[in-house]
């Protein structure tokens, strides 16, 4: 062999352990996220009831970025139709933890110290939609019943506020979609 077909064959060897690697990475990363992230319920606010159920997934919207999107253009001194917002940033919402980890607005994030019982959650501002983890809940097709009666999504938060949805919850905090044994 040519030392130029060694030399690319390590090439292959290296760039590929290279990408398993920092797959692996990414993938520990998502999963000591969900091990380890604080609990926090998020409600859902209403959706398209023709886009809610889409097979194999319910389309969500969230309240708290209803709130994000108003507090936006309050801030800004326009009504809500005039408001040219940024069809791409990243930022964070502060919210307040009520006894059922359940998050409750209180501002936009200022760099101001928080509460005890305060957080800072981060948020993605795309074509003018505030979204946080995710903007749908995807279940096995011919399980949707089981969802219907969705009110909170459970989210895992990190410390630097970063969000994973782990599970739709009733309007009393019951899991929903586990399979009655």
């Amino acid at each position: 062999m040519s030392s130029s077909v060694k030399r690319n064959r390590w090439i292959v060897i290296v760039a590929t352990a290279v990408v398993l690697a920092v797959v692996n990475w990414a993938i520990w990363q998502k999963e000591h996220h969900l091990a380890e992230g604080e609990i926090v319920y998020l409600e859902l606010a209403p959706v398209d009831p023709r886009s809610l159920m889409q097979g194999d997934y319910m389309a969500l919207s969230f309240a708290l970025a209803n709130r994000i999107r108003v507090q936006r253009a309050i801030d800004r001194h326009k009504e809500v139709a005039e408001n040219p917002i940024q069809t791409a940033a990243n930022d964070s919402v502060v919210v307040r933890l009520d006894e059922f980890s359940i998050a409750h607005f209180q501002r936009l994030d200022d760099g101001s110290p928080l509460g005890d019982d305060e957080r800072r959650l981060r948020y993605r501002l795309r074509h003018g939609d505030v979204r946080f983890a995710t903007d749908a809940f995807f279940f096995q097709e011919g399980h949707a019943d089981r969802f219907e009666s969705a009110c909170y999504g459970q989210f895992r938060a990190n410390d630097h506020g970063e969000l994973l949805l782990v599970a739709l919850y009733d309007e009393s905090l019951n899991r929903l979609g586990e399979m009655e044994r």
